[in-house]
């Protein structure tokens, strides 16, 4: 097999860009050779299609090698035992007789033709159980029609419910039909009969949904759609089908609710078995978790190509599970679509059956990946949650304590023990209201030893404790007593919880006066959660490496709002695993540079020879001329403009920002996106304008739009910013304030009128005060080595600024066609050594302007033809 080397062996949706076939022969020579790449691609180049047609293409030519070498041994095999003949002994003296040898020699050619014979013959029954998944409609009518009748038993029996009065003797009776409509086939198909093995994959990994449903549809254009088999992982929020259990609300609830439905299945199955059980009130089990549906829905998803949405609208239609359905469609699937928590996180990756040994990774927007893997191993308490946790805890105790077994008994004291030790370093006691008791402010640093001591925990071991008693009861005991809004009495499977709820109930009663309806609402969100999974990840975070981590304590001045933080400062100890197991691992992202930095944080600290890794990094699919990239010195009056944290406060400087962004409204039509460098200074700037009435002069030009705080309205904001750029024919297009790192400055496009011109105010730098940033700083200075005249966490603070940067001005240019001018505001952004980090398809257009002027006129020079050359047919500037 050789490598495919030109376009026309790249099977593409329409003619790739040069770029793109680049792109595709240096992925595919990539997972070929089982290397750790690097691979940089604008945004709006096309990526995610090369990155789907590159990797699938290689994918097919290495199972189509492994057929053939798999054939060619068989053959040579089976030719072997037709003509054996037995080899004379080496010796006369040998200890065993000749026929012996002869028999072991023939016996293992035997079991090698019959190895290879089993593993073609697995191989033809997946293929053709696919082929007859996406061919045979009779068998896709008949999934139907069974389906159809699941839901008319279904919805008779929801009928049943609401007629019912709502007397406690009712809900029994409810609770048995529920757990009896599960019963008829259940017993005869079970999930261990779903269990294969795991074919040769590719596992796609993104950091949102959104970006993970986009990939999908990309993968639906993709030629490859009607043959690949594709299975989207989610989290039971994204996925959960069954209303009583969605509308519960938070993950951790829904998290919680559904094992114990799993738990009440598998007493159920045990019972039919003829186990004898003692005779009590029936658990409520989940009707959609039917192995023979989740059967028919995993071969319905390997068919066909489906994102999230189509996999809940599916479930729903057959009336099955969609996120036990993806998991058991792991193994058979081709492609793997997943979030990055499932992939980089080893408990969640062996909780949803993810096996990455000899397979293929892709990492998908990058840039921040080793701010994602700290993150992700990162843990926090407060000092609300230990007391409540312990609260819950003892409880148990208390009440089991007789029918748990004396080491069992004896983990659960060593666990109160531990999180008495946690309060304490907060400055408070257990057993007393965590809201009235008041602790000293202050922030304190340790390290993981120093922290055990401290706490004066350091003669447990929490390897023993974590996975022997908490694992357990997490599962068993936090699930069920969750649910406040379940009214005391209710339901007799809650209860054994009556006192915890009623403890829960006093403690948000004494955290939040009776005025604030709104917190109370919060307060109940928060409390309804067990935090027993909260605390499982931070004794997890705890038998870390005494050198790979800190903790730090933060006092706030009451005990419910201090809080314990665990903070991981080496990820490459993390990554090192996926490293290791994998065939080959990609990391893609648009802006991925420094590169020398990230090599060194992740991959070299992770035990990857350079000899592995293998880097590639392409310009952009746009003309030169579409962008006009600007370093602004000064303003219109001539203020030097440096936003520092000293400077950047000063009227003059607010004043002069505003004069900028009203000389970029006179001349840039449609859409214009202001990136400032933290909320709390983008508040103090528009406050300033609005008492000196600059707000009002923009607002006079273009209308304006700010950042929401809630998630939730970014995308009312957007398409009332979209709306008033494309009709409002009264003002010349809008003005969007936005934030660096927000939630604007990634994943929202701002292509064509959205995004005419991006203005970057200043330079968001991290808040080097930060004992976090501090002690990550410390420990890189530590254990990377210097260079280039700067400490490695010098070089820390100016990377995180620019790729800030970088994200946020990118978002302007989304395809070929596109234009846009990018202003950055700020004398330092001149310093050569800043430049350099910008990418290259912009650096090299970048002009630095010592005075407004100059910068004005190249802005308007589209008249001339000399700049924006596209722009002739339709005028930029008014």
């Amino acid at each position: 097999f050789t490598l495919r080397t030109t376009e026309a062996q790249f099977p593409f949706p329409y003619q790739p860009y040069d770029i793109q076939e680049q792109f595709m022969q240096a992925l595919y020579s990539a997972l070929d050779q089982g290397k750790v790449g690097i691979f940089e691609s604008p945004t709006g180049t096309g990526k995610s299609l090369s990155l789907i047609c590159g990797a699938l293409s290689w994918l097919s030519d290495h199972e189509e090698k492994r057929r053939q070498e798999a054939a060619a041994l068989l053959q040579e095999g089976e030719a072997a035992l037709s003509t054996f003949t037995p080899q004379p002994s080496a010796s006369s003296s040998s200890a065993e007789p000749d026929w012996i040898t002869d028999f072991v020699q023939k016996k293992a050619e035997r079991d090698l033709v019959s190895k290879l014979k089993e593993e073609e013959l697995k191989r033809k029954k997946r293929d053709e159980r696919l082929e007859m998944i996406r061919n045979n409609v009779q068998l896709k009518y008949a999934m139907k029609r069974k389906s159809s009748e699941d839901d008319e038993a279904f919805k008779l029996l929801q009928l049943s419910k609401e007629e019912q009065p709502e007397t406690r003797g009712d809900q029994e009776d409810e609770e048995l039909i529920v757990a009896e409509y599960e019963s008829d086939d259940e017993s005869k198909t079970r999930n261990d009969d779903l269990v294969e093995e795991h074919v040769t994959k590719i596992y796609y990994c993104s950091r949102t949904h959104s970006q993970l449903a986009q990939f999908v549809h990309e993968v639906q254009k993709s030629p490859f759609s009607k043959d690949i088999s594709v299975v989207t992982l989610g989290s039971r929020q994204n996925l959960c089908v069954n209303e009583e259990v969605r509308r519960l609300g938070s993950i951790q609830r829904i998290n919680d609710r559904c094992m114990e439905m799993q738990k009440n299945k598998h007493e159920k199955q045990h019972d039919e078995e003829g186990v004898k059980r003692k005779r009590g009130p029936a658990k409520t089990v989940c009707p959609f978790n039917k192995a023979s549906a989740l059967q028919k829905m995993r071969d319905d998803l390997l068919g066909t190509v489906q994102d999230i949405e189509q996999l809940v609208k599916l479930g729903r239609e057959t009336h099955s599970c969609p996120y036990y359905a993806t998991r058991l469609a792991i193994p058979p699937a081709q492609l793997v679509v997943l979030p990055y928590q499932m992939l980089l996180h080893e408990a969640t990756r062996r909780a949803a059956g993810v096996q990455l040994k000899g397979q293929v990774v892709i990492i998908d927007e990058a840039h921040n990946l080793s701010d994602t893997l700290s993150c992700i191993h990162s843990a926090e308490l407060t000092g609300a949650q230990l007391c409540r946790t312990h609260s819950q805890l003892s409880q148990y105790a208390d009440r089991y304590k007789s029918r748990l077994k004396a080491k069992n008994l004896m983990y659960i004291k060593q666990i109160l023990f531990v999180i008495e030790g946690l309060v304490r370093v907060l400055g408070g006691k257990v057993g007393q209201n965590p809201q009235s008791q008041t602790t000293q402010t202050g922030t304190e640093m340790l390290t993981i030893n120093n922290f055990l001591f401290k706490a004066q925990i350091d003669n447990i071991n929490l390897f023993k404790v974590l996975p022997i008693c908490l694992g357990g009861f997490v599962e068993k005991y936090a699930g069920s007593g969750v649910s406040l809004h379940v009214q005391s009495g209710s339901n007799k499977e809650n209860r054994r919880t009556e006192g915890l709820n009623r403890y829960l109930q006093t403690l948000q009663s004494n955290q939040v006066s009776p005025a604030d309806q709104q917190g109370s609402v919060e307060a109940e969100k928060v409390l309804s959660a067990s935090p027993m999974m909260q605390v499982e990840g931070f004794f997890m975070a705890l038998t870390n490496s005494n050198t790979d981590g800190r903790v730090v304590v933060h006092r706030q001045g009451t005990l419910s709002e201090s809080s314990v933080k665990f903070l991981l400062l080496n990820p490459a100890v993390h990554f090192a695993q996926v490293l290791k197991e994998c065939r080959a691992v990609i990391i893609a992202g648009g802006t991925m540079q420094p590169v020398s930095d990230f090599k060194q944080e992740l991959l070299f600290s992770a035990g990857v020879g350079e000899e592995r890794i293998t880097e590639f990094s392409c310009g952009h699919v746009i003309p030169p001329e579409n962008i006009l990239p600007l370093v602004l010195c000064s303003g219109p009056s001539g203020q030097e403009l440096d936003f520092t944290f000293q400077n950047r406060d000063s009227p003059r400087m607010m004043d002069e920002t505003g004069r900028i962004l009203s000389n970029i409204c006179n001349v840039v039509p449609g859409g214009v996106v202001c990136f400032f460098p933290s909320y709390e200074y983008s508040r103090r700037i528009i406050s300033h304008w609005e008492a000196s009435g600059a707000l009002t002069r923009l607002a006079n030009k273009k209308k304006i739009f700010q950042e929401p705080k809630k998630a939730n309205q970014v995308e009312q904001v957007l398409s009332e910013f979209s709306r008033c750029i494309q009709v409002d024919s009264s003002l010349t297009g809008a003005l969007l304030f936005s934030v660096v790192g927000g939630k604007m400055s990634e994943g929202i496009n701002f292509s064509d009128d959205l995004g005419r011109c991006v203005v970057m105010v200043g330079m968001p730098y991290p808040n080097i005060k930060s004992p976090e940033l501090q002690e990550k700083m410390s420990y890189l200075d530590k254990h990377l080595p210097h260079g280039g005249g700067r400490s490695p966490g010098q070089a820390l603070i100016e990377n995180l600024c620019m790729k800030a940067v970088n994200q946020s001005i990118g978002r302007a240019i989304r395809h070929r066609g596109d234009y846009s001018s990018m202003v950055l505001c700020d004398r330092r952004y001149a310093r050569p050594a800043t430049l350099s980090k910008l990418p290259t398809w912009i650096k090299d257009r970048t002009s630095t302007h010592a005075s407004f002027g100059p910068a004005f006129a190249a802005m308007r020079k589209d008249q001339s033809g000399d700049s924006f050359s596209v722009l002739s047919a339709s005028p930029f500037f008014i």
